[in-house]
This record gives C-alpha cells, sequence and structure tokens, in this order.
C-alpha cells in the first residue's frame, strides 16, 4: 500500500505546535512579511512547509539569539529569506480593495491625491511603498485614517510584548511600531527611522502629537520652522500645522510617537 501524500498545507494551529509558539505571535511575525500564507474559502490561514522552515528559523533566532521581531525580519531580509517591505502586500491590498469598492478608477485616485497613475497602479500590486506623507493623503481621501493599515480593529490587551505589536513600514526605511490600539485615546508608536529617510512631503491631519527621541536625531519641520532633535529631546505640537521629519545622522534613529485622538 503506497503512503498517504502529505497534506500541502497546514492550519495556524498545527504549524504553531511544529514551530513551538503561540498562534498569536505567529500572526504578529506575518505582518512583517515573515510568513505569507493563503486562505481558504472559509478564510482560515493555510501554510506551507517552506512557511515553517522560516518561522523555525525565526524562533530559532528569537530564543537563542535574542532577538526582537523588527531585529528577526531585518535579519532575514539579510539573508535574502525574507522579501523587503513584507507589509507593503498589505497596505496594497488595502488600497486597492477600498478602490474598487467605491468603483473608481485609478486615474481618478490618482488625480485627487496628487500622485501618478503608474505610482498608485505600482503601491496597489506592491510593487512600490508609499511615504508617511502620501499614505496620509489616500487615507484622507478614503475618509478613513492610517490605523486602518495596521488591520488595527480588533481590541488588544493590556500589555503588547514587543513581539506582538502591529507593524507597518511606510516608504523605504520608515518603520511604525503600533504600541496600543482598540479603544484608546492616544495612539503611540516607537517610529523606527533609517539614516536619510522620512515623512517626505509635509502634511497636517486633527488632534495633537507628542514624541521623544529615545536613540540617533530627528529633524522636524513644523510651519516651516526647523528643529534638531537629539537622544532625550521630547517635542509637542498640534498636528494640523504642516509637518515633515527626517533622519539626518548616520544611525538608524527610534522615537516615541504619541498622537491624540488615534486619526493618524
Amino acid at each position: 500500500m503506497k503512503n498517504a501524500s502529505p497534506k500541502p498545507y497546514l492550519k495556524i494551529g498545527d504549524v504553531a505546535r511544529l514551530v513551538g509558539v503561540s498562534s498569536s505571535l505567529i500572526r504578529s511575525w506575518e505582518n512583517l512579511g515573515l510568513a505569507h500564507p493563503h486562505r481558504s474559502s472559509n478564510r482560515y490561514r493555510l501554510y506551507t512547509s517552506e512557511d515553517v522552515k522560516l518561522l523555525k528559523r525565526a524562533r530559532f533566532l528569537r530564543k537563542v539569539r535574542g532577538l526582537n521581531a523588527p531585529a528577526i525580519a531585518q535579519l532575514l531580509k539579510r539573508e535574502g529569506l525574507v522579501q523587503p517591505n513584507g507589509s507593503s502586500s498589505v497596505i496594497g491590498l488595502h488600497l486597492r480593495q477600498m478602490r474598487l469598492t467605491r468603483g473608481l478608477s485609478l486615474a481618478h485616485v490618482a488625480k485627487n491625491v496628487g500622485i501618478s497613475v503608474g505610482f498608485l497602479s505600482a503601491l496597489e500590486r506592491s510593487h512600490m511603498s508609499a511615504s508617511v506623507s502620501t499614505l496620509r493623503k489616500l487615507a484622507r481621501f478614503y475618509k478613513t485614517n492610517i490605523l486602518d493599515f495596521f488591520n488595527a480593529s480588533e481590541p488588544s490587551s493590556r500589555l503588547v510584548p514587543p513581539d506582538e505589536r502591529k507593524v507597518l513600514e511606510a516608504g523605504p526605511g520608515v518603520r511604525m511600531e503600533l504600541l496600543a490600539w482598540g479603544n484608546t485615546v492616544m495612539e503611540p508608536h516607537l517610529f523606527r527611522i533609517s539614516p536619510g529617510a522620512g515623512s517626505g512631503e509635509s502634511y497636517t491631519h486633527d488632534g495633537e502629537e507628542f514624541l521623544h527621541v529615545l536613540h540617533g536625531q530627528l529633524h522636524i519641520s513644523v510651519a516651516k520652522v526647523e528643529y534638531r532633535l537629539k537622544p532625550g529631546d521630547s517635542f509637542y505640537f498640534e498636528s494640523a500645522t504642516p509637518h515633515s521629519w527626517f533622519n539626518p545622522g548616520r544611525t538608524e534613529t527610534r522615537v516615541l510617537w504619541v498622537n491624540t485622538p488615534p486619526t493618524f
């Protein structure tokens, strides 16, 4: 009698047992591009043996090397095992769904947002990533907010471990890690900004912002007034004031960034 062929796909519970981590941790790793499950007709996540292999590598780096989730993703990208901007596929899917649901053409959206049709098409196909400024313009056009790109509609627990943060890569070199979500009056992030990376053009939105530089440098322009922040500096301003920012240094900048209300 011939042996039965192995199942081509595994459900998340099976993968969690094989890898030795929780299902919730696997879902958070997906936000970093560490797995790309298929979806069944019932919307169940279905994983391949390659997904399992990559997740086992991530578990090794977490347990033996002591790396947190963003550090794991960066290392696997350098090793060529994870494609850059894993979250861009999520953003592209959201953008395409919002446009098609409203029955709008690429040309109509691009004209109203102020970007080219080719660029918008590349965003929707996940061939390009958008800056914070561009994401904000798109969110405003669709009468939503950037939080929707985090898939942050479900409530969070009071405690959010580092490897369960929701992650959004907003343009090359800018990583936004959401620290709390759900029924909140604040929107706290950890921004990781690579040398030379930044928001793009200036932008505005409702609310107020507070930031505290943890590491590196941050150049921020508010109402055309320039400020250069260093570790330990704090900064507050009203979000309706045009602002832009970038990392002028040679190392990664890390900023605790809080918006209120959560309408970024």
